[in-house]
């Protein structure tokens, strides 16, 4: 990967952006396209639309859209000695919190903190072997009750304090990577294309918002736009660590290949379409099945204004949700090279019937 490449990568990863505080990684993801794309919006919730344009209207346009949004916390009370409890800002495992350290975003900036806990010695053997629920954590920011009361508010966002690092042999780490890894890939497919002459169809790179929580920012996106194809770009389990059963969620492995979706969420003249770009390129693939909606932009975009061609192109992740994600730098950038591909092929003459 270039080293400008990389720089994006970890600046847009490293952007604070807890679902509905999304705006320093939408700022990245603007400042990047906007040297690229014919047109750089954002809309009343906060996602970015880049288009680029293509050169026959005839074409199918296509959407590849990538949510902003991390999981996080959020301050919901401030004891009287200035501890801060909160909840999670989505799918948030209590298990992996005590010990960790935290940011707190607050109105005059970022405020250091570190999730509490009773150390092992004064915790009773039974209360050892559950997981102590977040309601029974909280934050210390260090400082007194009532300079904690200044800086502090309720209902002020809370990130994980960890970044993006490479690690092992070509894979980074770090929190986030679901799903700013996606956007980075939408962000490079922009760009690409744009190197190689642009396509037929029109483009829209989508940074969308608050996926975390329902899907938000994709549901609306894919009405506003109205893209003939939207196909969302997402991280995976992978399932090549132990204690996963492959019988029950199947074999996707960190640096085989972009996972590709097959289900009903997913229209089959797409994946095929899919299928021949990485073909063509001689790139690996594998498949993930879906047999119910993907809970990914995908669903939502699939029932947007009388239906949307969907699809779903993922990255194996390790340890989703954790400040620890791991994936391969192979896979993001092969992903990006049949993205391209697959845009490319596209003409007026493409029949995505079913």
């Amino acid at each position: 990967m270039k080293e400008t490449d990389f720089a994006f990568l970890k600046e847009l990863v490293e952007a604070p952006s807890p679902t509905g505080w999304e705006k320093p990684a939408a700022e990245v993801l603007r400042a990047r396209l906007e040297k690229s794309a014919d047109e750089v919006t954002t809309d009343c919730l906060g996602s970015v639309h880049a288009l680029l344009r293509g050169s026959d209207a005839q074409a199918p346009s296509v959407a590849l859209a990538a949510h902003l949004d991390e999981v996080g916390l959020i301050v919901t009370y401030i004891t009287p000695e200035g501890y801060l409890s909160f909840s999670a800002l989505g799918g948030v495992d209590a298990a992996i919190l005590p010990g960790l350290r935290v940011d707190i975003h607050t109105d005059s900036g970022t405020v250091l903190g570190v999730l509490g806990r009773k150390p092992i010695h004064l915790i009773e053997a039974d209360e050892r072997k559950t997981v102590t629920p977040i309601e029974k954590l909280f934050i210390d920011v260090g400082l007194p009750a009532d300079e904690v009361k200044k800086r502090v508010r309720v209902g002020d966002p809370i990130t994980v304090h960890a970044g993006l690092e490479t690690f092992g042999e070509g894979l980074i780490v770090s929190r986030a990577l679901d799903d700013k890894m996606g956007a980075w890939i939408a962000a490079r497919v922009l760009e690409e294309l744009k190197d190689s002459g642009g396509a037929k169809s029109d483009y829209w790179c989508v940074g969308s918002v608050q996926e975390e929580i329902g899907m938000r920012g994709g549901a609306t996106s894919a009405y506003a736009l109205d893209p003939d194809i939207f196909i969302a770009i997402e991280v995976c389990h992978a399932t090549d660590y132990p204690d996963i059963d492959k019988r029950s969620h199947g074999e996707q492995i960190v640096g085989k290949g972009p996972v590709f979706g097959r289900g009903p969420n997913i229209n089959h003249a797409v994946l095929a379409r899919l299928e021949q770009a990485a073909d063509k390129l001689g790139l690996a693939y594998q498949l993930e099945v879906e047999p119910r909606a993907t809970g990914t932009d995908a669903n939502p975009a699939q029932l947007a204004r009388g239906g949307k061609i969907t699809a779903l192109v993922s990255i194996a992740d390790r340890y989703m949700h954790t400040p620890t994600e791991v994936v391969s730098l192979v896979d993001m950038e092969n992903c990006v090279q049949i993205l391209k591909q697959f845009i490319l092929d596209l003409d007026a003459s493409t029949d995505l019937s079913v």
